[in-house]
């Protein structure tokens, strides 16, 4: 969990066998999903005294209506939930520029209501260069469930793109609650023995 402070909290959800092979995507069961977000939220407000107005799913896979109902069933009558998908772009789409230099870092070009895709790489005109060695590739941002204009959540996404202090960055492709997370992610299964985490961000730097 991100917060809009920049601090955050790290959470282990259920194991299990969320693999389907009919659609090759992974998914967890409406159970899991209200028991994740429930655990998020009631650790929010016991570190912070007050309860979340807003929660924003950021994924890479799809977010599919059962997961969706759990986390609905989780999140206390007014609290706004949106799902969106955040991942790269696997089609090949790419933008190019007139002259030598490559689209500019943050580029956003919305293609629908709910889609759109962002470049969290790109030329830096402050740096006057651009750090990458192919053409940039961009993310493509999907409001999935939920109301919320697809721009402003670009927006955040950039912004989050700007948040891993642990690098000399001026900023990175994904944003860190997708690049972090994986990262995180991998220190909470390499030990199956530890049967409890600590959820502050700190224990994963």
């Amino acid at each position: 969990m991100f917060l809009n402070d920049g601090d955050g909290v790290v959470f282990l959800g259920d194991e299990g066998k969320w693999y389907s092979e009919r659609n090759g995507e992974y998914h967890l069961s409406r159970d899991s999903a209200k028991r994740l977000l429930s655990g998020v939220l009631s650790t929010y407000e016991d570190l912070h005294g007050k309860k979340l107005t807003e929660v924003f799913l950021h994924c890479r896979s799809t977010v599919n209506e059962e997961e969706f109902e759990g986390y609905q069933q989780a999140c206390p009558e007014g609290v706004k939930l949106v799902a969106v998908r955040v991942a790269p772009e696997r089609l090949g789409l790419r933008l190019y520029r007139a002259g030598t230099r490559p689209v500019l870092r943050g580029t956003f070009w919305q293609v629908s209501q709910k889609r759109g895709f962002l470049w969290g790489s790109g030329f830096k005109p402050r740096l006057r260069t651009y750090d990458g060695s192919e053409v940039p590739q961009p993310l493509c941002i999907e409001v999935q469930h939920g109301e919320e204009d697809v721009e402003q959540v670009a927006r955040d996404i950039f912004g989050l793109t700007k948040l891993n202090y642990n690098c000399c960055k001026l900023g990175e492709n994904q944003p860190v609650t997708i690049h972090f997370s994986s990262a995180v992610g991998e220190i909470l299964v390499s030990n199956r023995l530890v049967k409890s985490h600590k959820p502050n961000f700190k224990y994963y730097i």
